[in-house]
C-alpha cells in the first residue's frame, strides 16, 4: 500500500514538472501585453533587432549599386573602362522600352508644325511556336496580329489635308491623304492574297476604319517601290501588297483607338495634349503605326521589333482665330504638359530654332539651357530641348506651357530639293490626260527618283501615249514595270525610274478613257467625282551635310525613321495630290421621274374606272317650289295624297 501510495506520488511530481516547463516555455515565446493592451516593449525591442540585419542588406544593395553606377560614368568621363558590376541574376532585365518625343516647328507663315513620335521597343519573337502571352509595353492587339497572319513589317496612315511642300518644306514621315496600308509578309505565308484580305479586316476593326473596303481592284503588288524599313534585305516582292484608300475621312472614331495603343493612354506624358477637337480643327492632319524590325547593336547580333506611332498637325494662324503671331501648348491643344508618362524612359519636347539663333525672330518662354543638333532631311538643324523626366522643366507650378511669341516676319523657308505635284487636263467625259511634274530643285546634282501610278481600272491607260520630258527634251527612263488593269478585278500599275536633271522640271503624261460604270458601282454621291489615289515618288536625294550611317546610335526619333547607307545622300518619300475625276454619270433623276409620272398615270386611269366599276347610282328628283310644297302641306293634313 504504502508503495503503491509512492508510485502515484512520483507520478504527480513528474506530471507537475512537465506543466512548469511548458508554461515557462509560452512565457519565453509569446509577448507579454500591458495594462493598456500594446504588446511589451522588449518584445518589440527584440523584434526590431531581429529585422536590422535584412534592412542593412537592402541598404548595402543599393548602395553597391549606386556606387557601380558612379564608377561607370566616372570611367565615361575619363575614357577608361570601368570594371564589371556583377548584378544578382535574381533581378529581371528590362526587355522592353517606350520612348516619347515633341518635335514643334515655327513656320514662317505664323503656322506651327506638331509632331509626335511614340516609340516602343521590345525584344522578343512572335513568330516562335510558344505565342508570347505576357505584354507590358507592346500593344497585345498588334502583337497577335504580328503572330498570326505573319507580318514582317506593317505601315498604316490615315491622314485629313494634303501636305503644302513649298509651303511647310519636307514632314519627318510623308503620308498620302486619305488611309494607306503597305504590308511585307513572311516567307512562311502560303496564300498572300487571303491573308492580306484577312488583315484588312482586322485592322478595320482595330483602327475603327473603311479598311474592310481594300480588295484587288485598289491592292498592286510593286516591283521596286517600298522597300523594307527594317532589318532584312527582301527581294521577293510577292510578299507585298500596297493599297490607298484616297477619300476616307480621318475622325476623332480613329484617333481613340490609336492613343489606346500608348502604354500611358492618354492619361500622362506628351498624349495629353492629344485633343480630337483642336488636332480636327488644324489644316493637316495624319496618324500612323509603323511595326518593323530593327537592330539592338552595329553589328545586328540581337533585333527587337519596333512600334512607332506617329502624329503629324500643322495648325493653321488664321482657321484658329489668332489675332497675334504666337502661339503656346494652350492654344494649340487647350491643355498644358505636367508630366512624362512614367512607363517613359526619355520624354522630350524639341523646338526647332535652326532659323532663330539669336532669338531675332521668336522667343520662347520659359527658356531652356539644353541644345541639341541633329542631321534631319539632309540638312543640319539645331532644337531647344525641354527633358520633362526632370521636375526642374515644370517649374514651381508643376505645368509647362510654352510659349512662341513672333518679333520678325522676315526670313525665307528653304525651298525643297524635290517637290512634285500632279493634275488632270482634258475636256469632256470620254478621253483626258494624267500630268505629273516633278522638280528638282539643286543647282548642279542630279539624281534618279522612282515613280509609282496606280489607277483604277475605270481609267483605262493609252499606255503607248506615255511621255517624260526633261527641259522640253526626251528623257527615257532607266527602267518600266507596267501592270494593265483588268475590269473590276485590278488596277493599273506604272513604275519608272527617271534621271532628274539639275534645276529641272520633269513632265510625265498618258492619256486615259474613260469607262461606263454599272448603275450599281456608283456611289451615293456620283456627281462629286471619283477619287484617284496619290502618286509615289522614292529617291535618294542629296545631302549637304554627311549623313548618320550607324542606326543604332543614339538620335532623336524624328531623325532616325528612315535607314540611311550613305553619308552623301538621304532617302525622300513624297506624294503628289490625289486626282478628282468625273465619270460619265447616269441620270438617276430619271427613275425617280418615271416612277412619279407613272404613279400618276395609274391614279388617275385606274382610279376613274374602279369607281365607275363600284359606284351605286340613284335617280333623285328635283326639290319642288315653295307653293308646290305648302299645297302637299294642305292636302297631306286633309288625307289627300300630294301632287
Amino acid at each position: 500500500m504504502a508503495a503503491h501510495r509512492c508510485s502515484c506520488w512520483s507520478w504527480l511530481l513528474i506530471l507537475f514538472s512537465l506543466s512548469v516547463f511548458v508554461v515557462a516555455d509560452i512565457h519565453e515565446t509569446t509577448p507579454v501585453n500591458d495594462h493598456h493592451g500594446g504588446v511589451d516593449h522588449n518584445a518589440q525591442t527584440a523584434e526590431q533587432t531581429a529585422d536590422q540585419p535584412a534592412v542593412e542588406e537592402r541598404r548595402w544593395e543599393a548602395t553597391e549599386v549606386k556606387e557601380a553606377a558612379t564608377v561607370d560614368a566616372a570611367a565615361d568621363i575619363q575614357g577608361t573602362s570601368a570594371p564589371e558590376t556583377v548584378v544578382p541574376s535574381s533581378v529581371p532585365q528590362p526587355k522592353d522600352d517606350f520612348q516619347e518625343e515633341l518635335v514643334i516647328r515655327p513656320l514662317h507663315s505664323g503656322d506651327i508644325y506638331a509632331s509626335f513620335q511614340f516609340r516602343t521597343l521590345w525584344d522578343t519573337d512572335f513568330m516562335r511556336e510558344n505565342k508570347v502571352s505576357h505584354y507590358r509595353l507592346f500593344p497585345k492587339s498588334l502583337g497577335q496580329v504580328i503572330s498570326k497572319f505573319s507580318v514582317r513589317e506593317l505601315h498604316i496612315s490615315f491622314t485629313q489635308g494634303y501636305w503644302r511642300t513649298m509651303q511647310w518644306g519636307q514632314p519627318f514621315i510623308p503620308s498620302p491623304p486619305g488611309a494607306e496600308l503597305w504590308v511585307w509578309f513572311q516567307d512562311s505565308v502560303t496564300d498572300v492574297d487571303a491573308t492580306w484580305k484577312e488583315l484588312t479586316n482586322v485592322l478595320s476593326g482595330i483602327f475603327c476604319a473603311s479598311l474592310n473596303f481594300i480588295d484587288s481592284t485598289n491592292t498592286v503588288q510593286p516591283s521596286a517601290s517600298f522597300k523594307p524599313l527594317g532589318i532584312g534585305n527582301v527581294t521577293d516582292h510577292s510578299f507585298l501588297r500596297y493599297a490607298t484608300l484616297p477619300r476616307e475621312i480621318v475622325c476623332t472614331e480613329n484617333l481613340t483607338p490609336w492613343k489606346k495603343l500608348l502604354p500611358c493612354g492618354s492619361k500622362a506624358g506628351l498624349a495629353v495634349l492629344l485633343k480630337s477637337e483642336k488636332l480636327f480643327h488644324s489644316s493637316f492632319h495624319s496618324q500612323a503605326v509603323h511595326i518593323r524590325s530593327v537592330c539592338q547593336d552595329w553589328q545586328c547580333k540581337t533585333t527587337s521589333w519596333e512600334l512607332r506611332q506617329t502624329l503629324n498637325s500643322v495648325f493653321d494662324l488664321h482657321n484658329s482665330g489668332q489675332t497675334k503671331r504666337e502661339w503656346s501648348l494652350f492654344k494649340m491643344f487647350s491643355r498644358t504638359l505636367t508630366e512624362a508618362c512614367p512607363l517613359a524612359s526619355s520624354s522630350k519636347l524639341y523646338i526647332d530654332i535652326t532659323d532663330n539663333p539669336q532669338g531675332e525672330q521668336f522667343e520662347l518662354s520659359p527658356a531652356t539651357s539644353l541644345l541639341s543638333q541633329a542631321v534631319v532631311l539632309g540638312d543640319r538643324r539645331t532644337f531647344s530641348v525641354y527633358d520633362l523626366t526632370q521636375e526642374t522643366t515644370f517649374g514651381s507650378v508643376r505645368s509647362l506651357n510654352l510659349l512662341i511669341r513672333w518679333k520678325s516676319n522676315e526670313g525665307e523657308m528653304l525651298r525643297p530639293l524635290l517637290h512634285a505635284e500632279r493634275y488632270v487636263a482634258g475636256y469632256g467625259l470620254q478621253t483626258g490626260e494624267i500630268h505629273t511634274l516633278m522638280y528638282n530643285n539643286h543647282p548642279y546634282r542630279s539624281f534618279p527618283v522612282l515613280l509609282l501610278d496606280s489607277v483604277p481600272w475605270y481609267l483605262r491607260l493609252y499606255i503607248h501615249t506615255l511621255s517624260v520630258t526633261s527641259k522640253g527634251k526626251d528623257n527615257k527612263p532607266s527602267y518600266i514595270h507596267y501592270e494593265p488593269s483588268k475590269d473590276r478585278v485590278k488596277p493599273h500599275l506604272l513604275e519608272m525610274l527617271i534621271q532628274l536633271p539639275p534645276n529641272s522640271v520633269t513632265e510625265v503624261t498618258v492619256q486615259f478613257e474613260r469607262a461606263l460604270l454599272k448603275w450599281t458601282e456608283y456611289p451615293p454621291d456620283p456627281n462629286h467625282g471619283f477619287y484617284v489615289g496619290s502618286s509615289v515618288i522614292s529617291s535618294l536625294v542629296p545631302s549637304t551635310v554627311a549623313m548618320h550611317t550607324n542606326s543604332t546610335r543614339e538620335r532623336p526619333l524624328f531623325s532616325s525613321f528612315f535607314p540611311c547607307k550613305e553619308e552623301s545622300s538621304y532617302f525622300v518619300r513624297i506624294y503628289t495630290e490625289p486626282l478628282l475625276v468625273n465619270l460619265p454619270t447616269p441620270d438617276f433623276s430619271m427613275p425617280y421621274n418615271v416612277i412619279c409620272l407613272t404613279c400618276t398615270v395609274v391614279a388617275v386611269g385606274y382610279g376613274s374606272l374602279y369607281n365607275l366599276l363600284t359606284r351605286s347610282f340613284q335617280i333623285e328628283e328635283p326639290n319642288p317650289g315653295l307653293a308646290k310644297r305648302i299645297a302637299n302641306v294642305i292636302r297631306r293634313m286633309r288625307g289627300v295624297p300630294p301632287l
